[in-house]
């Protein structure tokens, strides 16, 4: 095999001003110089997939080096909302029928383990970063109604999940929510995605890792004891193994079955602390397209959804005033007490499978690589998983969980 990476399609991965970039803050600092470099693991893609990799990556005693064509935490993770649920975005009755009981009892088990994994990660080097937990209230909709939602609650219960149906009286005493009932999960958390990321690669640079960008990398192939990586520079670099961390820039050679882009819309409020509702849990509804709401530590309300396939970049930003207007119509029947005025909009991409589920692990017929590739609106939780499995594989370590999450 002469090549086993073409480049990756350059997208506009977001418009309008996320939240969180409003503090102006700097990414961790980057070099461009590469003549020579030799790496045990090369991570392409500085978001927070690549900063999660490269954390286990260390922790498993490995070197490590990242490469981004654009720069740190500057691509698709500023536009995150950053709602981290074990909740994956396919029911656990409907991915039942999918792909079975069994399996999918474990991958939404694992998706709940990630979270707190994610937490205690957090605190175990002590990242500023909004990091708080939170319940989940999950509204009935158009992809289950509140009797569907109730048998939902028995399936999680079954298999011993933190969920729980609760009616009308107890979800308004909750939230102040006037719907027939929901469930309510314990166990998600809420961050701000770009100081999560920017301190995650600082924690790793303080720990060895290299960081190089703007440097993009556009083909790999192999040579003896491993890989050789050619910059659009012709500069080259010798890795052990590489890992595909780009997000939703996927070369054509790593797409895998049933994959899809797909743009959404976000808006967060001016600060308004006295609108935020009860215990500040993570609203979201069985509805496709689905509405998510969280709060910002000062009082921010964030507001997403309105998703549907990508076509391209231009129509995605022409369609943000008219996302918005629908969000704010559907956000105001629900929470009428809220000022839905905008202080920022965004948009942005994610990618999406007919499962809901990520594909991580090694590229079949590409030989030391291996990708992480999380869809819907689970990729932060998804990118912990994908940090856990790359790593166990590069020590020569089965996953559990690879029939589920493996790259098919």
């Amino acid at each position: 095999m002469a090549t086993s990476r073409k480049p990756s399609t350059a997208r506009d991965l977001r418009t309008g001003t996320p939240v969180w970039l409003a503090d102006g803050a700097a990414a961790p600092r980057t070099h461009v110089e590469t003549d020579g470099l030799s790496v045990d693991v090369a991570i392409i893609g500085g978001g927070i997939s690549g900063a999660l990799i490269a954390d286990a990556v260390l922790q498993a005693g490995r070197g490590v080096a990242v490469f981004d064509r654009r720069g740190l935490v500057v691509g698709s993770t500023p536009a995150s909302t950053a709602l981290l649920q074990f909740e994956i975005d396919q029911p656990l009755t409907i991915l039942s029928r999918k792909i079975g009981r069994e399996r999918a009892a474990r991958a939404w088990w694992r998706s709940a383990a990630a979270v707190d994994q994610l937490r205690a990660r957090v605190a175990d080097l002590n990242l500023r970063c909004g990091m708080q937990e939170r319940r989940t209230i999950y509204l009935p909709g158009n992809v289950l109604n509140a009797t569907a939602l109730r048998e939902e609650a028995e399936a999680r219960a079954r298999i011993g999940l933190r969920s729980e149906y609760i009616g009308r009286d107890a979800l308004l005493e909750l939230s102040g929510l006037a719907r027939p009932g929901a469930i309510v999960s314990q166990g998600a958390a809420e961050a701000d995605p770009a100081r999560l990321t920017r301190g995650l690669w600082r924690a790793a640079l303080a720990r060895g890792a290299q960081a190089f960008a703007p440097i993009e990398i556009t083909d790999i192939a192999p040579r003896r004891g491993g890989l050789r990586l050619t910059t659009a520079e012709g500069g080259t670099i010798r890795a052990r193994a590489v890992v595909h961390a780009t997000g939703y820039e996927i070369s054509p050679a790593l797409r895998p079955r049933g994959y899809s882009i797909i743009s959404t819309w976000a808006l967060a409020t001016r600060p308004q602390p006295d609108a935020i509702w009860p215990g500040r849990s993570l609203i979201w509804e069985a509805a496709d397209p689905y509405l998510y709401i969280r709060s910002t530590p000062d009082g921010r309300i964030i507001l997403g959804g309105e998703d549907e396939e990508f076509s391209d970049d231009e129509r995605r930003d022409r369609l943000i005033p008219r996302k918005v207007a629908r969000l704010q119509a559907k956000a105001a029947k629900l929470m009428p007490w809220v000022d839905w005025t905008p202080d920022f909009t965004w948009a942005g991409c994610f990618g999406q499978s007919a499962t809901g589920l990520p594909a991580i692990g090694a590229v079949p017929d590409m030989p030391g690589c291996y990708a992480a590739m999380g869809y819907g609106g689970n990729g932060i939780t998804f990118s912990m998983i994908a940090a856990q499995m790359i790593s166990r594989a590069l020590l020569g370590l089965a996953d559990p969980d690879a029939d589920i999450f493996g790259v098919r």
